[in-house]
Parts: structure tokens; C-alpha cells; sequence
């Protein structure tokens, strides 16, 4: 399980579909609006 960085859910990464790349990591997330705040400001959040 994952963790999303935004609300701190748990995230299964083999079957969530909302997901970013910072370098060569995944980042995944509960949903796009989790992903839309992330994506605004990566440095916001601890990954």
C-alpha cells in the first residue's frame, strides 16, 4: 500500500489509477482531487 501525501489515505498502487511522477517515483492518490493539489506544489507535500 501507498500513501497518498495529500489526506494521508492508503492507497493500493496496483489498482489506483490516479497517480504522478516526480523523477522516477509514483506517487499515488485517493482521488484527482488529491492528485490536482499535488500537482499544483510538489514541494508542499513530504513524499
Amino acid at each position: 500500500m501507498a500513501r497518498d501525501p495529500v489526506c494521508g489515505m492508503e492507497v493500493d498502487e496496483r489498482t489506483s489509477t490516479v497517480k504522478s511522477k516526480v523523477g522516477e517515483k509514483e506517487i499515488f492518490f485517493c482521488c484527482p482531487h488529491c492528485k490536482s493539489k499535488f500537482d499544483k506544489d510538489p514541494s508542499k507535500f513530504k513524499i
